[in-house]
């Protein structure tokens, strides 16, 4: 397929690329051409199932690892595994993320684990991963990083209050590195709306139903709506940094 930037020869790695819109957006990236390096929680089943998510990519030069961003140490395993195996890498995708219904009027209910294992995945993970990997694309020369954030961070509305602040921290991170990476690298979000995946605990067809009913393109987003939008920041927006692209069908208007 061709882009007018190519993807051929790339190396995208895809943290959280086992699951939803992480492995849609791998899917997509091997579509284009990129070697493909997914993340995966640690276990055997995991890694089978990463594995075998793999084998229905286009191409054969991908892999996966286990890694999770809460551990900072495991990032820097995983940063020395890619180096071994492509020996670069030009694209960091953040998909991986936690969230836990809260309702909002509920204080009690949101206590200080729950706000401090949010914080420490969605936010504190995602820039860790930037940081360990930071070197490796400056050095590719022309090196993206791609944070999926959300609309709730920017509406207020989300699963939890914790949820939309680590949301609203991932758009002010990707504004200040933008600033502090460039030129070498760009920096980009994307905020996705309702999403038809299993990521938000408890909600499915009733909620996407009702969703779809309040949102102007009347549905939900699939994992690959969001994922076609960061394939276009690697592929279509060469001349776009700090920005966070919103993808929610009109949601949040």
């Amino acid at each position: 397929m061709a882009y007018p930037i190519s993807l051929k020869d790339k190396v995208a790695l895809i943290v959280g690329g086992a699951g939803g819109i992480g492995a849609a957006t791998a899917r997509q990236f091997a579509d284009g051409g990129a070697r493909v390096a997914i993340t995966h929680r640690a276990g055997p089943d995991k890694a089978a199932a990463a594995n075998a998510l793999l084998t229905t990519f286009r191409g054969r030069e991908h892999a996966a690892f286990a890694a999770d961003v809460a551990e900072t140490a495991t990032l820097i395993t995983l940063r020395e595994a890619v180096v071994a195996r492509y020996g670069r890498i030009d694209i960091l995708v953040n998909t991986a993320g936690f969230t836990k219904p809260v309702p909002h009027s509920d204080l009690e209910a949101l206590d200080d684990d729950l706000i401090d294992r949010m914080f420490e995945v969605n936010w504190r993970g995602q820039f860790a991963t930037i940081r360990t990997f930071a070197p490796l694309l400056r050095a590719s020369g022309d090196g993206l990083i791609v944070s999926v954030s959300s609309i709730a961070g920017t509406t207020g509305l989300g699963s939890s209050i914790a949820y939309c602040a680590t949301k609203a921290g991932i758009d002010v991170m990707t504004k200040s590195l933008a600033r502090a990476l460039a030129p070498q690298v760009r920096v980009l979000g994307v905020a996705p709306g309702v999403v038809d995946t299993g990521f938000v605990p408890g909600r499915g067809a009733d909620f996407n139903e009702k969703s779809s009913a309040t949102t102007p393109l009347k549905r939900v987003a699939t994992a690959d709506d969001v994922a076609a939008a960061i394939l276009s920041c690697a592929t279509h927006l060469g001349f776009s940094t700090g920005m966070t692209i919103t993808v929610d069908g009109g949601r949040s208007l």
